[in-house]
């Protein structure tokens, strides 16, 4: 996935889940939107690492 591509992708989904209001929204949904935005944010930081030769011990 391509840097810039990835980072909007993160600012569409943060934005997205901020301008709900989460009382309309069903669980489950709710749930798969917060998965989706954890998982997006772990690839990022997985992009960072490979690009900065930081690495987890």
């Amino acid at each position: 996935m391509e840097w810039g591509r990835a980072m909007g992708e993160l600012s569409t989904a943060i934005d997205h889940l901020a301008i709900e209001d989460v009382t309309e929204i069903p669980r489950v949904q709710l749930a798969e939107q917060l998965l989706d935005l954890h998982w997006q944010m772990a690839r990022l930081q997985a992009q960072i690492a490979r690009r900065t030769g930081v690495r987890l011990p």
